[in-house]
């Protein structure tokens, strides 16, 4: 069984997919999906993304901003209450995004510290997201104490370098399907030196399906993917490795229930 660890349900085009979240959260499990994190990208969007996957038990949540999603100063407070519900396992996505929005370096800065307190003060791991900000986004990993609270690099694209502080932190780095794409050779060379108890796999759906539906919009189904390509790229057997993330998933996140 394959676990999609980070997944956006609430942003996925349905009337593309000529279904709905039922219809996607079937598909999947009939793929050998058990379980599903949906991530928050805005508190605004929050409620309405718990809305549609509270009927489903086997689909948790976190709750917060993300960093190309800051355009004002922070809430913590509203962030506090939110990520207390019971069906939040996490405190994200948030991090440092200074590819698509340096401009606005020094407001997801803010935010990030924030996150990271809020994720220490309710004991619940962060989801990050980092992009062209290595250095600031381990700087503030350290000195904001979020190996505290734990958690993951989602989507990871970055150096070996940035993984290892990561992993030195007690972080956990998640692989998507980029590593299925042909200019990927780098990130697939990082893939081969994270421990097997720190990789978790994902989605990240709708964005970034994995060959070969590359162009496509992606769906949680299509973690299978991503475990059978980088199975087969460590020269291990794709259940193993399905197994072997699973567990990763619960013990980084131990609110969410098997």
């Amino acid at each position: 069984m394959f676990i999609d660890s980070h997944c956006h349900l609430d942003r996925l085009d349905y009337d593309d997919l000529g279904t709905d979240i039922a219809g996607v959260i079937e598909n999947a499990e009939q793929a050998g999906v058990s379980h599903f994190l949906c991530v928050s990208v805005t508190l605004d969007a929050f409620p309405t993304m718990l809305e549609k996957i509270l009927p489903y038990k086997n689909v948790f949540a976190s709750c917060g901003v993300h960093p190309l999603d800051h355009k004002e100063a922070f809430n913590s407070e509203e962030l506090i209450s939110l990520a207390q519900h019971d069906k939040v396992v996490a405190v994200g996505e948030t991090g440092l995004d200074y590819f698509y929005a340096k401009e606005t370096q020094k407001i997801q800065q803010e935010a990030f510290v924030q996150h990271i307190d809020v994720a220490n003060k309710l004991n619940k791991p962060l989801i990050i997201h980092t992009r062209d900000a290595r250095a600031d986004t381990i700087a503030m990993m350290r000195e904001h104490q979020a190996d505290k609270c734990g958690g993951v690099l989602h989507c990871f694209t970055e150096s070996w370098d940035m993984a290892k502080a990561a992993l030195d932190l007690g972080f956990y780095i998640s692989i998507s399907g980029i590593a299925t794409f042909r200019n990927a050779a780098e990130l697939r060379d990082v893939v081969k030196k994270i421990p097997l108890d720190r990789l978790l796999i994902e989605t990240d759906s709708p964005y970034l399906a994995p060959v070969p539906h590359r162009g496509k919009q992606n769906q949680p189904a299509y973690v299978k993917h991503v475990c059978e390509f980088l199975a087969d790229h460590l020269n291990i057997d794709s259940r193993e490795l399905a197994k072997q993330t699973s567990d990763n998933f619960f013990s980084l996140f131990p609110l969410a229930q098997r």
